[in-house]
């Protein structure tokens, strides 16, 4: 399906797929699935999909953090990167 769209262009069907999607991950994932779902993150929260994905994300045993640098410039890999500094 891609990145998530953002807020104003996601329709409702796109939404309910998503979060199926979402809901079927298996948690924790490996350090390739949390690098590979890292790609889909879009130009906004989606309606809050972006937290779904980014907890999904953090499950990751090593939280690969560094190899996100394909995505170094999206807002939500940079929330992701600095993140464990706020805890």
């Amino acid at each position: 399906m891609g990145p998530l769209p953002d807020s104003e262009s996601a329709t409702e069907e796109q939404l309910f797929r998503y979060e199926a999607l979402f809901e079927d991950i298996s948690v924790p994932v490996t350090d390739e699935e949390a690098e590979a779902l890292a790609g889909l993150f879009g130009p906004d929260d989606c309606y809050g999909m972006a937290w779904t994905l980014i907890h999904i994300i953090e499950t990751a045993p090593n939280r690969p953090v560094k190899a996100y640098q394909e995505y170094a410039e999206k807002e939500w890999i940079i929330h992701l990167r600095t993140r464990p500094e706020r805890r």
